[in-house]
């Protein structure tokens, strides 16, 4: 966003303490907003957005243990309200109300919540925070969303459309490049690269989604062939379904398009989550997987019902940690004793841990002193094309092995 556009956009802090409210405004203007506004609690907040009912808000700032009318209210009446663009919720109170907070926003589609921030908030934190948030155009109302339909999504399976993008998992002990995990993206000629929130709704439950898997499978072992060429020991991550993992002629499959392609099963691995394998089919085809030598991941790890009990009685190889008990675990003591017992678990049953939605520093430096194995996340690199992982990796060598030196990068 450029410093213009900043200009024109409007901030609310909403906040009980002057003292934290001046830091928050600082902040706030620090980053080139151009108008701030701000308010004790939430009853002073809402009548400050009833005395400018044509403004859009870009973005309120709010904590959550206010007198009047607390941060929990004032969001629902924000949502009504539809004046306000993007959230961030901040407190100094037990770091599971902010948990409370990220679960409410989580299927809020009227109220964007960027997230949640313990006190005292930092300029960089915020300012990781806001990455993710673009202002409107065009005023009020919903943010347009393309909406494919079936035939739309056979059109562009035809046309070649969905690709695969990549996002690397790099080792904390070495900083090398351990392998990647693919992920989907569909480039279309109207709409622009889209992510898989966009289609892979459409296809779950459809006989679409064993073509587009294949389709994603073919593409990145073609890739996998040409990697492993100035990187032999590299893995290929790829997602399965539950539609895919309940059906052994997908699996037979699979095995045989991976075999055609000449990749070695061991540098291929599966990743599932718990629920696909709570009937004995799914089950079953993991089995099968790991007897042909294929690597196992359970994603998504921390967030079932009985994840231990899932990860005794299978035979993965991979234990990969939710990014919600990662990002931030070095700065809220719940995420972190959650990481704690996952890692231990891991270590316990001797498979290789994965830490996803890795973004500062901090929370690397915290992996590497828990004993984790593997870091992907956004600190190493964002998703990019397939083809550029080669000169992605020979570019940020030096910057890899400093971060596994515990040198600031």
């Amino acid at each position: 966003m450029t410093d213009e556009a900043l200009r024109q956009l409007v901030a609310l802090v909403v906040e009980d303490s002057a003292v934290q409210r001046g830091h928050l405004v600082s902040l706030v203007q620090e980053l080139k907003i151009g108008k701030v506004l701000q308010a004790g609690d939430g009853l002073e907040a809402l009548r400050l957005l009833e005395q400018q009912p044509g403004q859009r808000i870009f973005l309120v700032i709010t904590d959550i243990d206010m007198p009047g009318m607390d941060g929990i209210e004032l969001i629902g009446r924000l949502a009504e309200g539809r004046q306000v663009e993007n959230l961030i919720v901040t407190s100094a109170r037990d770091p599971r109300l902010l948990e409370t907070v990220e679960s409410m926003g989580a299927g809020e589609d009227r109220l964007k919540l960027l997230g949640t921030l313990p006190k005292p908030v930092t300029a960089a934190a915020l300012a990781r925070l806001l990455e993710q948030a673009q202002p409107r155009k065009g005023g009020g109302g919903p943010r347009p969303q393309f909406e494919p339909d079936e035939a739309e999504i056979c059109r562009a399976l035809g046309a070649g459309e969905f690709i695969p993008h990549v996002q690397p998992k790099v080792g904390i002990a070495t900083g090398l490049v351990k392998g990647v995990e693919a992920l989907a993206r569909w480039q279309h000629p109207d709409h622009g690269l889209l992510g898989p929130q966009t289609f892979i709704p459409r296809i779950e439950g459809t006989p679409l989604m064993a073509r587009f898997t294949l389709s994603m499978v073919d593409q990145a072992l073609r890739h996998l062939r040409e990697w492993t060429r100035a990187m032999p020991a590299l893995t290929l991550s790829l997602n399965l379904s539950a539609d895919d993992l309940a059906e052994q002629a997908f699996i037979d499959r699979l095995t045989e398009l991976v075999a055609q392609h000449g990749a070695a099963p061991a540098s291929v691995i599966w990743e599932v989550t718990e629920t696909m394998i709570m009937n004995s089919h799914s089950l079953a085809n993991l089995a099968r997987l790991g007897l042909k030598g294929f690597g196992l991941s359970m994603d998504d790890y921390g967030i079932g019902y009985s994840s231990m009990q899932t990860l005794s009685r299978s035979p993965f190889t991979e234990l990969k940690i939710d990014r919600i008990f990662v990002n931030g675990a070095s700065e809220r003591s719940n995420r972190r004793a959650i990481l704690n017992s996952s890692l231990d678990m891991g270590k316990r049953l001797g498979v290789c841990t994965v830490a996803e939605g890795v973004e500062t520093v901090e929370d690397w430096k915290l992996l590497a002193e828990l004993g984790c194995d593997v870091a992907q996340g956004y600190l190493i690199a964002k998703p990019m094309p397939a083809n550029e992982l080669i000169g992605w990796c020979r570019s940020q060598r030096g910057r890899l092995r400093a971060l596994a030196a515990g040198k600031a990068v």
